[in-house]
């Protein structure tokens, strides 16, 4: 919708009204530039088309991965959809026409990884994908500095404070089998604390992370999240990190993940769980500097790409391996 009409770092056009054009595809990238569910600063608009062209390599469609030796890009067959055309004065239309793309991508085989916009466009990411894998059958993994479960917010039902509660309360996704990475500062408050708890939602509070360790609380999380579900859908909201790492977006809250912790979370994820979806959601251009926060969410997309490519690769080719460990092993001296 707004800058130069390009793909993800050149992969290949589909059309989404041609289902021949993404027949067999393992990945359909598509744009929402929706910021109309912002509660603070918008901008997230701009955000598919920073995470698209947010890489100094040559856009050549092509991404070897140093770490997991394989190349996303290359390995499966990667199309990108352009954006939906979404109107951020329209929050309820804009919603239903984004959910009707994602089912229609869910239902062609193909796993939807869209960027966003704000987190708004969850609501209808995962319920799109429930839609075809199985309605309350996909669990959530969702990291974000804020839990994203209000009710009512600005006299509107509909908005990126709200989309994990209209989930919840819909049945796309059931709530205890929604884990949160992150969250930290100081809202919300009691009511929808308790709230949540109700729903059986597990949510990782920086506090814990750091006392516990990261790779414990996923590990955990992982087992929950694969408990009676058939696929897991992965929502990184950029604020999860700290402004430092992440200054381009609309909520910052201090003292969030670094940028090498997401990650290293997104790989083990992708490589261990059964992903059906993607959204990376939350990077607004206008109060980035030096593109850091575009860089990353580029990179968020390119680590899922790798680590699902690379579980594709060991499934087919019967080997395993462990995502916290280098596979560079044979090429350092004395290794």
């Amino acid at each position: 919708m707004f800058g130069p009409d390009i793909t993800f770092l050149g992969v290949d056009r589909c059309d989404l009204d041609d289902p021949s054009s993404f027949a067999g595809a393992d990945v359909v990238i598509v744009g929402a530039p929706f910021d109309g569910g912002t509660s603070y600063r918008s901008g997230a608009r701009f955000g598919p088309q920073a995470m698209r062209s947010a890489c100094y390599l040559a856009h050549d469609g092509s991404r070897p991965s140093l770490a997991m030796r394989v190349d996303g890009l290359q390995d499966m067959r990667v199309v990108d959809a352009g954006d939906v055309e979404l109107y951020s004065g329209d929050a309820v239309k804009s919603c239903a026409d984004l959910e009707v793309v994602i089912e229609k991508i869910a239902q062609a085989g193909a796993i939807p990884l869209v960027l966003g916009g704000d987190h708004t466009i969850t609501w209808p990411d995962v319920t799109g994908v429930a839609r075809a894998r199985g309605w309350g059958k996909v669990s959530v993994i969702h990291f974000d500095a804020h839990a994203d479960t209000g009710d009512i917010e600005f006299g509107s039902l509909v908005g990126h404070g709200q989309p994990m509660r209209r989930l919840i309360e819909s049945g796309a996704a059931r709530g205890d089998r929604f884990l949160q990475m992150g969250l930290r500062g100081y809202w919300p408050g009691p009511e929808t604390l308790d709230w949540m708890a109700e729903q059986g939602m597990r949510s990782y509070e920086m506090t814990e992370i750091v006392a516990r360790g990261f790779d414990e609380c996923l590990t955990e999380a992982f087992t929950i999240a694969t408990d009676e579900c058939d696929g897991v859908f992965l929502s990184v909201d950029i604020d999860v990190c700290d402004p430092g790492h992440a200054p381009g977006t609309g909520t910052p809250e201090p003292g969030g993940l670094s940028a090498r912790q997401l990650l290293d979370a997104v790989r083990r994820i992708c490589y261990e769980l059964p992903v059906v979806g993607i959204d990376v959601v939350e990077v607004a251009p206008p109060y980035d500097h030096a593109d850091i926060t575009a860089l990353l969410g580029n990179r968020v997309v390119l680590e899922a790409l790798s680590a699902i490519a690379r579980r594709r690769k060991d499934a087919r080719d019967g080997t395993t391996w462990d995502p916290r460990q280098p596979l560079l092993a044979d090429r350092i001296p004395g290794e």
